[in-house]
């Protein structure tokens, strides 16, 4: 049996981690890239989920170019305006009072960077709608403290999942990694998410 690459995952987000294991894939190490996440002008919410996606697979693949890189990044977009990752409790809250009442998209990019540089990437759409929260809801969530590094200011896998109406797509990607597309770029560069026995 031809032995898996070396694996390594380009983020520390523990959401990441949990959702390859829902796959079989532990990656071997953990590397974050730091590159700098400011939306460029005029950038759409959708190219810069793929942009981050890329450069932070770059970033992480000077460390060790024989290893295969695993990275991705997940921005909400309210037509063309990014919500990033609230700065503090006031921005959530108004993060939330833009989402009440109405349908975003979270765009997710991948990307898997392989020895000899090849780099495959995939951008991924959902589109959700929320509830119209009222001001208990939004300030229930903001003492939570669930919204702090999640883009959008909510995590749909916690206590906001009780304020979406609908969601079209994966849900895989809102949470931070859409497994059916990572399965494909992994066993595209030659790691399966299943390895024979």
């Amino acid at each position: 049996m031809k032995q898996r690459p070396r694996l390594v995952l380009a983020s520390q987000s523990p959401r990441r981690r949990e959702l390859l294991a829902h796959i079989g894939i532990v990656p071997d190490a953990i590397e974050a890239a730091d590159i700098d996440e400011t939306p460029k002008p005029n950038e759409t919410p959708r190219l810069l989920a793929l942009r981050l996606a890329q450069e932070k697979a770059y970033a992480a693949a000077k460390a060790n170019e024989s290893s295969l890189y695993l990275a991705a990044d997940t921005v909400v977009g309210v037509g063309r305006r990014i919500l990033g990752k609230p700065k503090n409790a006031d921005d959530a809250r108004a993060m939330l009072k833009l989402l009440s009442g109405r349908a975003h998209r979270v765009y997710t990019g991948i990307a898997v960077h392989q020895p000899g540089g090849t780099l495959t990437h995939r951008l991924v759409e959902a589109r959700i709608k929320f509830k119209r929260l009222n001001a208990p809801e939004i300030e229930g969530y903001i003492n939570s403290g669930e919204w702090e590094g999640k883009a959008g200011a909510y995590g749909i896998q916690g206590l906001a999942g009780v304020f979406v109406l609908s969601l079209n797509g994966s849900y895989s990607a809102v949470v931070g990694l859409p497994l059916y597309e990572t399965a494909a770029l992994l066993e595209g560069a030659g790691y399966p998410a299943f390895p024979a026995p």
